[in-house]
């Protein structure tokens, strides 16, 4: 390229820029709002409806209990800002497995790329949990990632392969194990319908 100096002044320049509105977006970030900072842009996240609440609840009380009694790690739900080398994102879900979780110090607020992040989709949030999230979790060696959907009550699942996610399971019935958090596997009916969490949970405890 005969421009590739002056495109690339041009592209450190807008790097620049860009590191300059993140900087104001930290000092910017509470605990009371849920916002994230994508590309430059900064994104506050709106109320979600009770289905999506639902299963984000289900869920991460599902992997918690499982987490904790086999000291696999951390399971952190929305509020635990992921800082990676150009965004920042507070996913729904996230696990870290243990050499990550040892390291961190209880005043902690940012916090690197996890093992598994789940997003629940909104009309808000869909295009960028399967655009620029899917390719920025990829790209920092997110090795699974769970897409939920709490309308049609569709999961799918990816596992990073090479560099790509591959898409493992798409369903709505069936059972759901992890690639990542070892021999965590539960009934997907169980993430949307909170009947089905005492009977999953005593069955994921005693193992």
């Amino acid at each position: 390229m005969p421009n590739a100096v002056l495109f690339a002044r041009e592209l450190e320049a807008a790097l620049k820029a860009e590191q300059e509105k993140r900087k104001r977006f930290y000092e910017m970030i509470d605990e009371d709002r849920k916002m994230e900072f994508i590309n430059g842009e900064i994104y506050f996240q709106s109320p979600a409806k009770y289905c999506h609440t639902q299963a984000v609840t289900n869920l991460s009380g599902l992997m918690l209990a499982y987490v904790r009694a086999n000291q696999l790690g951390v399971v952190a739900t929305e509020k635990m800002l992921i800082s990676l080398s150009r965004n920042d994102y507070e996913p729904d879900l996230c696990f870290f497995r243990n050499e990550k979780a040892i390291t961190f110090a209880k005043d902690q607020m940012q916090f690197p790329a996890p093992d598994l992040v789940v997003e629940v989709l909104s009309e808000s949030t869909e295009k960028r949990d399967r655009g620029v999230k899917f390719e920025d979790y990829a790209a920092h060696g997110i090795s699974e990632y769970w897409i939920i959907d709490p309308d049609t009550e569709i999961i799918e699942q990816y596992e990073l392969v090479e560099g790509d996610y591959e898409l493992l399971l798409k369903a709505n019935e069936g059972i759901l194990k992890s690639v990542v958090v070892e021999n965590f596997a539960v009934p997907i009916r169980a993430i949307f319908d909170g009947d089905l969490i005492a009977e999953t949970l005593k069955k994921l405890v005693a193992g």
